[in-house]
């Protein structure tokens, strides 16, 4: 009786382990790379993970906001990946470095050539966009997922402020509030790409450094567990040989 209650407590511990440990559900989103601040440019990702065993993704559609219209959009070459960039009128033309704008993109498609997005992969999308609105703190975009199976999965119903999030969430951008001497960031800007790819690469080496402290740290303390593993054992073996002898 006593065995069959240990069994079945390790079993519902297991599964209460399993239920604790499985994976959030994923969805399109999307990230900047670095700082979106309001009146500038970013480059942003759409992250897009594959959730279908059966499946491969192969198409996705991101519907840009026609509320706060961009006048730059610029979807970076992927391997493997046909993008078609879609430009409707605008109702209220845009004015931008001192250029009236009358269209602006509104939808930007990727088509896989191939096999697409696998099962247990995702796939990041980036765009270069801008300039970004000042009069609103984050842009919404709404995605359609196309599977290889010809399932689409509509990632457009907006999350609100203080309510749970919606099944299938639209992809939200957070804006952030412009620096202070009035200057905005710029995805062109070499120098500015320059300095973070250097600051990214001392990141790189510091985190380098530190796993190589880590690293040797671990050894120390294995070695100093072995060797006073092996001087309990010791001390055991002879402690039972003199009450053996006595």
């Amino acid at each position: 009786m006593k065995a069959s209650r240990i069994a079945a407590a390790g079993a519902a511990a297991g599964l209460t382990v399993l239920a604790l440990s499985a994976p959030a559900f994923a969805h399109v989103s999307v990230q900047p790379e670095g700082p979106a601040a309001k009146g500038g440019y970013a480059v942003v990702d759409f992250k897009v993970p594959n959730e279908r065993d059966d499946a491969s993704t192969t198409k996705l559609e991101v519907n840009f906001p026609t509320d706060h219209p961009l006048a730059s959009v610029m979807p970076e070459p992927i391997p493997g990946w046909k993008i078609e960039v879609t430009k409707s009128k605008l109702d209220k033309p845009l004015e931008m470095h001192g250029e009236k704008i009358s269209e602006a993109v509104t939808k930007v498609t990727w088509t896989a050539d191939g096999d697409g997005i696998e099962a247990g992969f995702f796939q990041k999308f980036p765009v270069s966009i801008g300039t970004l609105p000042e009069d609103t703190d984050q842009l919404v975009f709404k995605a359609l997922q196309t599977y290889s199976n010809k399932e689409v999965v509509r990632w457009i119903e907006v999350p609100q402020k203080g309510k749970e999030e919606p099944d299938n969430p639209a992809p939200v951008l957070e804006l952030s509030a412009a620096s202070e001497d009035g200057h905005h960031g710029s995805s062109g800007d070499e120098a500015s790409d320059a300095k973070s790819a250097q600051n990214a690469s001392a990141e790189t080496a510091a985190d380098s450094g530190s796993s190589d402290g880590t690293d040797t740290t671990a050894r120390v303390l294995g070695v100093v567990g072995i060797v006073v593993g092996a001087a309990g054992v010791a001390y055991g073996v002879l402690a039972g040989r003199r009450r053996t002898d006595a």
